[in-house]
Order: C-alpha cells, then sequence, then structure tokens
C-alpha cells in the first residue's frame, strides 16, 4: 500500500501533542513551551534516533518498518484503532487484532432473534457455525456441538454425505472450492494457530478431496453469493447470501434472502410457518 506521508505526518504530530509527560513517566520540566512530548521525547520512548523521528514528522523519511510502527504506536499510548490507523498511513496492513473467538455479542444474538421472516447465522473466521436464528434451523437445520468438529462446515463438507445432498450436484465441486479457499484465507491470518492448524490436519487426513485442493493453494474470502437448495419440506429454494464481517473479522453474520416475488420467497414463507421439524440437516 502507498504511505500517506502527509497524513502520517500530521497524526503523529496530533498524537504527540495530546499526550502529557506523567503519561508516560516523564517530568513537566519548568520551560515546556510545546503542547504534549517533545519529538525527542516521543524518539527516545520508541527507541528510535531523533533525527528519523523528526523527519517522519517533516514528511521526508523513508517509509517506516512495522517493528518501528509498532514502537510509535506504544511511545504514544494508540490505542488498537489508532494504531492500525498508524499502520495504513505509513502503508502497511494493520497487525492482527483480538478476535472474538468463540463469543457472541448480545446484540448480535438479539438482531438474530428479530429476523423472524429471515434465515441468518453467525459463522467464525474457520467456518464454525456459533449462533443461528429459527428461520436459519428450519432451512439448514441444526449443528452438533458434541463432536470436536460438528459445528464445522468445511468439516462436514467434506467428511458428511448429508452436508451435500441438498446442494444440486453440478455446483458441488465450486462450492467445495470455495470452502477450502475461504478456510487458506483465514488460516493465513492466524500464523501459528493450533486451532486452525488442527483443523487443516484432520481435515487432510479424512479426506482425499480436501487434501487435493488444499494443495491447489487457492485463496478467496467469502462474499456474497447466490445458493441454490432443495429443502425436504418446501422444494428448490433459490437464495442471496450476503456477508457482513464483524469488527474483529474472525465472526460473520451471513443473511439469507430470496429475490422479492419468487417462487423461492414463497417457499421460504411456507417453510416459516410449517417449521423444519422433520428436516434433515444440510450445509450453509
Amino acid at each position: 500500500m502507498p504511505m500517506d506521508r502527509r497524513e502520517l505526518a500530521d497524526f503523529l504530530r496530533r498524537s504527540r501533542e495530546r499526550l502529557r509527560p506523567a503519561e508516560v513517566g516523564l517530568a513537566e520540566g519548568a520551560r515546556r513551551r510545546t503542547p504534549g512530548l517533545r519529538r525527542e521525547e516521543v524518539a527516545r520512548l520508541a527507541e528510535m534516533s531523533a533525527d528519523y523521528y523528526t523527519r517522519l514528522e517533516q514528511r521526508r523519511s523513508p517509509q517506516p518498518s512495522e517493528q518501528m510502527l509498532a514502537a510509535l504506536a506504544r511511545a504514544l499510548r494508540l490505542d488498537s484503532d489508532e494504531r492500525d490507523h498508524l499502520y495504513l498511513l505509513a502503508g502497511h496492513r494493520p497487525p492482527a487484532g483480538r478476535r472474538a473467538g468463540e463469543h457472541v455479542r448480545p446484540g448480535l444474538l438479539r438482531l438474530l432473534d428479530r429476523l423472524t421472516d429471515t434465515p441468518a447465522q453467525v459463522i467464525g473466521d474457520l467456518g464454525d457455525v456459533l449462533a443461528r436464528n429459527a428461520m436459519a434451523e428450519a432451512l439448514l437445520g441444526g449443528v452438533c456441538a458434541v463432536s470436536e468438529h460438528g459445528r464445522n462446515l468445511v468439516w462436514r463438507w467434506f467428511t458428511d454425505p448429508a452436508a451435500r445432498a441438498a446442494h444440486p450436484a453440478e455446483e458441488q465441486e465450486w462450492r467445495g472450492r470455495a470452502h477450502v479457499a475461504d478456510l487458506r484465507a483465514a488460516v493465513a491470518r492466524r500464523p501459528g494457530d493450533p486451532v486452525a492448524a488442527r483443523l487443516v490436519r484432520r481435515l487432510c487426513e479424512a479426506s482425499d478431496e480436501f487434501r487435493a485442493l488444499w494443495e491447489r493453494h487457492e485463496v478467496g474470502v467469502r462474499r456474497s453469493s447466490r445458493m441454490r437448495l432443495l429443502h425436504p419440506l418446501v422444494g428448490p429454494v433459490e437464495l442471496d447470501c450476503e456477508v457482513l464481517l464483524a469488527p474483529e473479522e474472525d465472526q460473520r453474520l451471513v443473511v439469507f434472502t430470496p429475490r422479492p416475488g419468487t417462487g423461492s420467497a414463497e417457499r421460504l414463507e411456507l417453510l416459516r410457518v410449517v417449521g423444519g421439524d422433520r428436516f434433515a440437516p444440510v450445509s450453509g
């Protein structure tokens, strides 16, 4: 990414001026004429030369390294949003932040419950189903939380034939590739993560198809798409899948909507009325 020297210089200066010496353990001093910290004080806190830091604020420096940006973020006491902004201005991708993990925020759960006529679910970046509303349960079935990977969409797709049964045969190949490509992108965002590594290892052991697709190293983050299902109660349903990212980026809200006035919309309304008590689960 390109470095925005003007905005970077302004952000560093403003951040330095907002920070009081006492906040970083420095004495105010009797002859301090500038608000906040001096340039040389920031440089000392970040363990870099005062000349280099001065050139950053004067828009004359080369692109700082990620290590230098991390030191500046600590020296200026930046929070996570400010740190990410610093990285972007300097032309670097921000470091991975704190993950939401398996905890779904109460507000998001309430939103799921309010979508009474629209199937919706929250999934983790590795493919774990974290929450589904009643309509998603009726459309896609329940998930097994007992086995280690029972609620993981990728695991079910490659190890449970029932997960594919409701999808048209001509779409199953690209859907499998999409699952693997999305998982590959998620694993890359989790360097050294043992949970991600174990999931991939077990999938490679359990499925020759997954192992072959994984070796192709295709990458593609899951975004909005179209999905066709053959539901055992109401018949064929065609849905738009809108994917919304949570701020932590390791959770996604997926909403399934039919196009208005179509047979799919009528069948989804019928499903809302009759429920899914006799429904065999499929993959989302």
